[in-house]
């Protein structure tokens, strides 16, 4: 996971797949899941709540980020 610039408000979360961690990577894991994020990421997300729904209409991830101070209208996008 990581953030970067784009969107509406600024910034936007980014997932890929990855192997594992590398240099300073931080690894967190909840329920067997695995999560790395850099740790430039990490100070825009810290605190945050990582979720998925297989809805039809709204399905996928959703950050629920307490550091976020604005989002767009389509909630992909958010300022900090």
């Amino acid at each position: 996971m990581a953030v970067i610039g784009g969107g509406c408000s600024g910034l936007q979360y980014r997932m890929d797949l990855v192997d594992g961690p590398v240099n300073r990577d931080i690894l967190v894991e909840s329920a067997g899941v695995r999560v790395v994020i850099d740790p430039k990421s990490a100070l825009f997300v810290s605190g945050s709540l990582l979720d998925y729904s297989d809805d039809l209409q709204k399905g996928g991830f959703k950050v629920t980020n307490p550091n976020a101070v604005a989002h767009c209208s389509c909630g992909e996008s958010f300022s900090a």
